[in-house]
Protein backbone atom coordinates (compact mmCIF):
# COMPACT_ATOMS: atom_id res chain seq x y z
CA UNK A 1 0.00 0.00 0.00
CA UNK A 2 1.52 3.49 -0.93
CA UNK A 3 1.55 5.74 1.75
CA UNK A 4 3.03 9.45 2.62
CA UNK A 5 2.03 9.19 6.03
CA UNK A 6 1.16 6.55 8.67
CA UNK A 7 0.32 7.18 12.36
CA UNK A 8 -0.67 4.17 14.68
CA UNK A 9 -3.52 5.44 17.20
CA UNK A 10 -4.87 3.60 19.94
CA UNK A 11 -8.90 3.65 20.63
CA UNK A 12 -10.39 4.91 23.36
CA UNK A 13 -12.79 6.43 25.65
CA UNK A 14 -13.38 7.85 29.17
CA UNK A 15 -17.27 7.61 30.69
CA UNK A 16 -18.34 7.63 26.78
CA UNK A 17 -16.17 10.97 25.86
CA UNK A 18 -13.71 9.45 22.76
CA UNK A 19 -9.87 10.50 23.46
CA UNK A 20 -7.79 8.92 21.29
CA UNK A 21 -4.23 8.04 21.20
CA UNK A 22 -0.94 8.34 19.19
CA UNK A 23 1.33 5.56 20.16
CA UNK A 24 3.80 5.89 16.47
CA UNK A 25 4.43 7.75 13.56
CA UNK A 26 4.80 11.21 14.43
CA UNK A 27 7.89 13.08 16.36
CA UNK A 28 7.51 15.58 18.84
CA UNK A 29 7.12 18.64 17.64
CA UNK A 30 10.13 21.54 18.82
CA UNK A 31 9.71 23.44 21.96
CA UNK A 32 11.25 23.66 25.43
CA UNK A 33 7.77 23.48 27.30
CA UNK A 34 4.58 21.53 26.69
CA UNK A 35 2.97 24.70 25.82
CA UNK A 36 5.43 25.54 23.63
CA UNK A 37 4.95 22.57 21.64
CA UNK A 38 1.41 23.02 21.74
CA UNK A 39 1.45 26.49 20.26
CA UNK A 40 3.74 25.39 17.25
CA UNK A 41 1.30 22.81 16.64
CA UNK A 42 -1.60 24.75 17.06
CA UNK A 43 0.42 27.79 14.50
CA UNK A 44 2.61 26.03 12.39
CA UNK A 45 1.33 22.11 12.07
CA UNK A 46 -2.00 22.10 12.64
CA UNK A 47 -2.19 19.79 9.75
CA UNK A 48 -1.97 16.91 11.92
CA UNK A 49 -4.64 17.55 14.23
CA UNK A 50 -7.09 17.79 10.81
CA UNK A 51 -5.59 14.57 9.83
CA UNK A 52 -6.54 12.49 12.47
CA UNK A 53 -9.59 14.68 13.51
CA UNK A 54 -10.89 16.10 10.07
CA UNK A 55 -13.66 13.51 7.91
CA UNK A 56 -12.65 10.88 6.98
CA UNK A 57 -10.49 9.26 9.66
CA UNK A 58 -11.57 11.52 12.79
CA UNK A 59 -15.25 13.34 13.07
CA UNK A 60 -16.72 16.11 15.15
CA UNK A 61 -16.88 13.23 18.13
CA UNK A 62 -13.05 12.30 18.41
CA UNK A 63 -10.28 13.82 20.47
CA UNK A 64 -6.43 12.62 19.91
CA UNK A 65 -3.55 13.03 22.29
CA UNK A 66 0.02 13.00 21.15
CA UNK A 67 2.10 11.79 23.62
CA UNK A 68 5.74 12.86 24.09
CA UNK A 69 8.57 12.72 26.17
CA UNK A 70 8.06 15.33 28.81
CA UNK A 71 10.00 18.11 29.55
CA UNK A 72 9.45 19.05 33.20
CA UNK A 73 11.74 17.09 35.53
CA UNK A 74 10.64 14.14 37.38
CA UNK A 75 7.63 13.34 34.97
CA UNK A 76 6.49 10.40 33.13
CA UNK A 77 5.25 11.07 30.19
CA UNK A 78 3.91 14.22 28.74
CA UNK A 79 0.52 14.54 26.19
CA UNK A 80 -0.95 17.57 23.82
CA UNK A 81 -4.80 17.79 23.73
CA UNK A 82 -6.34 17.57 20.37
CA UNK A 83 -9.87 18.63 19.79
CA UNK A 84 -12.27 19.47 17.21
CA UNK A 85 -11.44 23.58 17.21
CA UNK A 86 -8.64 23.77 19.39
CA UNK A 87 -5.89 22.68 21.51
CA UNK A 88 -6.83 22.69 25.10
CA UNK A 89 -4.40 23.73 27.15
CA UNK A 90 -6.09 20.28 29.53
CA UNK A 91 -8.42 17.51 29.69
CA UNK A 92 -9.82 15.49 32.17
CA UNK A 93 -11.28 12.67 30.18
CA UNK A 94 -7.83 12.62 27.72
CA UNK A 95 -6.35 12.16 30.92
CA UNK A 96 -7.93 9.03 31.74
CA UNK A 97 -7.65 7.79 28.24
CA UNK A 98 -3.87 8.77 27.66
CA UNK A 99 -3.09 6.68 31.47
CA UNK A 100 -5.08 4.07 30.01
CA UNK A 101 -3.55 3.69 26.85
CA UNK A 102 -0.17 4.11 28.76
CA UNK A 103 -0.69 1.67 31.03
CA UNK A 104 -2.31 -1.04 29.09
CA UNK A 105 -0.23 -1.03 26.24
CA UNK A 106 3.11 -1.07 28.71
CA UNK A 107 4.47 2.64 27.26
CA UNK A 108 4.48 2.99 30.75
CA UNK A 109 4.95 -0.18 33.60
CA UNK A 110 2.33 -0.96 34.69
CA UNK A 111 2.47 -1.73 38.96
CA UNK A 112 -0.39 -3.38 40.94
CA UNK A 113 -2.51 -2.11 42.85
CA UNK A 114 -1.50 1.53 42.03
CA UNK A 115 0.50 3.40 39.94
CA UNK A 116 1.71 6.64 40.42
CA UNK A 117 2.53 8.82 37.72
CA UNK A 118 3.08 12.63 37.02
CA UNK A 119 2.54 13.71 33.71
CA UNK A 120 3.23 17.09 31.66
CA UNK A 121 0.64 19.02 30.03
CA UNK A 122 0.35 22.38 27.78
CA UNK A 123 -1.79 23.14 31.05
CA UNK A 124 1.08 22.56 33.89
CA UNK A 125 2.22 18.98 35.65
CA UNK A 126 -0.62 16.88 37.20
CA UNK A 127 -0.10 13.83 39.50
CA UNK A 128 -2.21 10.35 39.09
CA UNK A 129 -3.10 7.36 40.81
CA UNK A 130 -4.37 4.62 38.66
CA UNK A 131 -5.84 1.68 40.29
CA UNK A 132 -4.58 -1.64 38.52
CA UNK A 133 -5.53 -4.94 38.40
CA UNK A 134 -4.88 -8.32 36.30
CA UNK A 135 -3.33 -5.74 33.87
CA UNK A 136 -6.11 -3.47 33.78
CA UNK A 137 -6.08 0.13 34.52
CA UNK A 138 -9.41 0.17 36.35
CA UNK A 139 -9.57 3.79 37.42
CA UNK A 140 -7.77 7.05 37.04
CA UNK A 141 -7.42 9.88 39.56
CA UNK A 142 -5.78 13.01 39.18
CA UNK A 143 -5.16 16.30 40.68
CA UNK A 144 -5.68 18.98 37.99
CA UNK A 145 -3.91 21.97 37.41
CA UNK A 146 -4.82 24.84 40.39
CA UNK A 147 -8.06 25.91 39.04
CA UNK A 148 -9.56 29.70 39.79
CA UNK A 149 -12.96 31.53 39.56
CA UNK A 150 -12.80 34.50 37.10
CA UNK A 151 -16.10 36.31 37.61
CA UNK A 152 -19.52 35.02 39.47
CA UNK A 153 -22.89 35.93 38.30
CA UNK A 154 -21.44 37.75 34.98
CA UNK A 155 -24.43 39.33 32.66
CA UNK A 156 -23.54 38.46 29.43
CA UNK A 157 -25.77 39.57 26.51
CA UNK A 158 -27.56 36.76 24.37
CA UNK A 159 -28.86 37.28 21.27
CA UNK A 160 -32.50 36.00 21.45
CA UNK A 161 -31.84 35.03 25.07
CA UNK A 162 -31.86 38.66 26.07
CA UNK A 163 -29.19 38.76 29.41
CA UNK A 164 -28.38 35.60 31.40
CA UNK A 165 -25.74 35.41 34.37
CA UNK A 166 -23.07 32.73 34.25
CA UNK A 167 -20.11 32.21 36.59
CA UNK A 168 -16.58 31.90 34.34
CA UNK A 169 -14.34 29.75 35.50
CA UNK A 170 -10.88 28.02 34.91
CA UNK A 171 -10.78 24.54 35.12
CA UNK A 172 -7.98 23.67 32.66
CA UNK A 173 -9.52 26.05 30.28
CA UNK A 174 -12.23 28.72 30.52
CA UNK A 175 -16.01 27.83 31.13
CA UNK A 176 -19.35 29.78 31.32
CA UNK A 177 -21.12 28.13 33.66
CA UNK A 178 -24.77 28.93 33.04
CA UNK A 179 -27.69 27.43 35.28
CA UNK A 180 -29.75 24.68 32.96
CA UNK A 181 -33.45 24.43 34.09
CA UNK A 182 -33.68 28.47 33.83
CA UNK A 183 -32.94 28.08 30.26
CA UNK A 184 -35.60 25.09 30.19
CA UNK A 185 -33.41 22.41 29.66
CA UNK A 186 -33.55 18.79 32.07
CA UNK A 187 -30.07 18.00 30.64
CA UNK A 188 -31.69 15.05 28.78
CA UNK A 189 -30.09 13.31 25.45
CA UNK A 190 -32.90 14.10 23.24
CA UNK A 191 -31.91 17.92 23.72
CA UNK A 192 -28.60 17.43 22.24
CA UNK A 193 -28.93 19.55 19.55
CA UNK A 194 -31.01 22.65 21.49
CA UNK A 195 -27.94 22.30 24.03
CA UNK A 196 -25.44 22.61 21.16
CA UNK A 197 -27.19 25.52 19.77
CA UNK A 198 -27.68 27.55 22.80
CA UNK A 199 -24.31 26.69 24.14
CA UNK A 200 -22.70 28.18 20.95
CA UNK A 201 -24.37 31.43 21.41
CA UNK A 202 -23.90 31.72 24.99
CA UNK A 203 -20.07 31.24 24.46
CA UNK A 204 -19.59 33.55 21.69
CA UNK A 205 -21.06 36.23 23.79
CA UNK A 206 -19.58 35.51 26.96
CA UNK A 207 -16.22 35.59 25.21
CA UNK A 208 -16.89 38.57 23.74
CA UNK A 209 -18.20 40.64 26.72
CA UNK A 210 -16.01 39.00 29.26
CA UNK A 211 -12.35 38.60 28.31
CA UNK A 212 -9.95 36.49 30.10
CA UNK A 213 -6.77 35.56 30.66
CA UNK A 214 -4.36 33.52 32.71
CA UNK A 215 -3.09 34.96 35.94
CA UNK A 216 0.04 32.89 35.54
CA UNK A 217 0.53 32.07 31.92
CA UNK A 218 -2.09 35.08 29.49
CA UNK A 219 -1.52 33.19 26.38
CA UNK A 220 -4.03 31.13 27.85
CA UNK A 221 -6.87 33.42 27.49
CA UNK A 222 -10.75 33.37 26.05
CA UNK A 223 -14.16 31.54 27.04
CA UNK A 224 -14.00 28.03 25.23
CA UNK A 225 -16.72 26.20 26.35
CA UNK A 226 -19.96 26.98 27.89
CA UNK A 227 -22.01 24.25 30.70
CA UNK A 228 -25.13 23.53 31.38
CA UNK A 229 -25.12 22.79 35.31
CA UNK A 230 -28.29 21.35 37.30
CA UNK A 231 -28.52 22.21 40.84
CA UNK A 232 -26.90 20.09 43.05
CA UNK A 233 -29.02 16.99 44.97
CA UNK A 234 -28.70 14.38 46.73
CA UNK A 235 -29.70 10.95 45.45
CA UNK A 236 -31.08 7.27 47.27
CA UNK A 237 -27.25 6.63 48.18
CA UNK A 238 -26.76 10.08 50.26
CA UNK A 239 -24.30 11.52 47.71
CA UNK A 240 -23.89 15.08 45.68
CA UNK A 241 -24.91 14.74 42.41
CA UNK A 242 -24.05 17.70 40.02
CA UNK A 243 -25.09 16.70 36.22
CA UNK A 244 -24.12 18.97 33.17
CA UNK A 245 -23.02 19.38 30.03
CA UNK A 246 -20.76 20.98 27.97
CA UNK A 247 -21.03 21.99 24.73
CA UNK A 248 -17.49 21.58 22.57
CA UNK A 249 -16.62 23.51 19.18
CA UNK A 250 -17.89 23.40 16.80
CA UNK A 251 -20.97 22.10 18.23
CA UNK A 252 -21.33 18.80 20.42
CA UNK A 253 -21.69 17.71 23.81
CA UNK A 254 -18.78 15.75 25.51
CA UNK A 255 -20.20 13.04 26.52
CA UNK A 256 -18.36 12.09 29.85
CA UNK A 257 -18.84 14.85 32.93
CA UNK A 258 -15.57 16.81 31.51
CA UNK A 259 -13.23 16.56 34.09
CA UNK A 260 -12.12 20.76 33.22
CA UNK A 261 -15.75 21.32 33.80
CA UNK A 262 -15.96 20.00 36.46
CA UNK A 263 -13.15 21.09 37.90
CA UNK A 264 -13.60 24.76 36.81
CA UNK A 265 -17.43 23.65 38.43
CA UNK A 266 -15.47 22.55 41.82
CA UNK A 267 -13.96 26.45 41.76
CA UNK A 268 -17.36 27.80 41.53
CA UNK A 269 -18.83 25.82 44.37
CA UNK A 270 -16.14 26.35 46.54
CA UNK A 271 -16.14 29.84 46.39
CA UNK A 272 -19.93 30.16 46.89
CA UNK A 273 -19.24 27.97 50.32
CA UNK A 274 -21.76 25.00 49.04
CA UNK A 275 -18.62 22.87 48.22
CA UNK A 276 -16.05 22.35 51.16
CA UNK A 277 -12.51 20.83 51.07
CA UNK A 278 -12.43 17.10 50.71
CA UNK A 279 -16.04 16.88 50.14
CA UNK A 280 -16.95 14.33 47.23
CA UNK A 281 -19.62 15.62 44.03
CA UNK A 282 -20.46 13.10 41.43
CA UNK A 283 -20.44 14.68 38.43
CA UNK A 284 -22.92 13.38 35.88
CA UNK A 285 -22.92 13.21 32.41
CA UNK A 286 -26.08 13.53 30.24
CA UNK A 287 -25.20 10.11 29.01
CA UNK A 288 -25.48 9.58 33.03
CA UNK A 289 -21.87 8.32 33.36
CA UNK A 290 -19.78 10.08 36.58
CA UNK A 291 -16.43 11.30 37.94
CA UNK A 292 -15.91 11.75 41.35
CA UNK A 293 -14.72 14.82 42.31
CA UNK A 294 -13.41 16.63 45.30
CA UNK A 295 -11.34 20.04 46.24
CA UNK A 296 -8.25 18.24 47.17
CA UNK A 297 -6.27 21.57 48.34
CA UNK A 298 -6.54 25.60 48.03
CA UNK A 299 -3.57 27.05 46.65
CA UNK A 300 -3.79 30.64 44.92
CA UNK A 301 -2.36 31.87 41.22
CA UNK A 302 -0.80 34.85 41.02
CA UNK A 303 -2.27 35.91 44.08
CA UNK A 304 -5.83 34.48 43.11
CA UNK A 305 -7.46 32.11 45.50
CA UNK A 306 -7.32 28.85 43.44
CA UNK A 307 -8.31 25.19 44.34
CA UNK A 308 -6.16 21.81 43.79
CA UNK A 309 -9.28 19.54 41.65
CA UNK A 310 -9.29 15.92 42.39
CA UNK A 311 -11.16 13.81 39.32
CA UNK A 312 -11.93 10.30 39.27
CA UNK A 313 -13.19 8.50 36.47
CA UNK A 314 -12.75 5.40 33.80
CA UNK A 315 -11.73 4.77 29.99
CA UNK A 316 -11.59 1.52 27.92
CA UNK A 317 -9.35 0.91 25.09
CA UNK A 318 -11.68 0.42 21.94
CA UNK A 319 -9.22 -1.03 19.59
CA UNK A 320 -5.97 0.10 17.24
CA UNK A 321 -5.81 2.16 14.56
CA UNK A 322 -3.14 2.58 11.34
CA UNK A 323 -4.13 6.09 9.34
CA UNK A 324 -2.59 6.42 6.33
CA UNK A 325 -2.45 9.09 3.44
CA UNK A 326 -2.67 7.58 0.08
CA UNK A 327 -0.25 10.52 -2.26
CA UNK A 328 -3.42 10.84 -4.29
CA UNK A 329 -5.75 11.54 -1.80
CA UNK A 330 -7.35 14.77 -3.08
CA UNK A 331 -8.05 15.74 0.73
CA UNK A 332 -4.61 15.09 2.72
CA UNK A 333 -5.81 17.15 5.51
CA UNK A 334 -9.30 16.10 5.57
CA UNK A 335 -12.50 17.66 5.65
CA UNK A 336 -16.01 18.67 7.57
CA UNK A 337 -19.48 19.45 6.48
CA UNK A 338 -22.08 21.16 8.64
CA UNK A 339 -24.47 18.32 8.51
CA UNK A 340 -22.57 16.68 11.11
CA UNK A 341 -20.12 19.35 12.28
CA UNK A 342 -22.82 21.86 13.10
CA UNK A 343 -20.81 24.31 11.20
CA UNK A 344 -18.51 23.53 8.82
CA UNK A 345 -14.35 24.32 9.27
CA UNK A 346 -11.48 26.29 7.38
Amino acid sequence: MRSARAITVIGCHAEGEVGRVITGGVLPPPGDSLFEQREYLRTQDDGLRKFLLYEPRGGAFVHTNLVVPPKTPGADAGFIIMEPTDYPPMSGSNTICVVTVLLETGMVAMVEPETLLRLDTPGGLIEVVAQCSNGRCENVRFRNVPCYVAELDAQVEVPGLGTIACDIAYGGAYFAIVDAPSLGFALSPDEARELVEMGERIKAAAAEQHPVSHPGNPAIHTITFTQFAAPLATDKDGRTVGRNTVVISPGKLDRSPCGTGSSARLAVLHARGEIGLEETLVSQSVLGTEFHCRVADTCDISGRPAIIPSIQGRAWITGSHQYSLDPEDPFPEGYTLSDTWYRALD
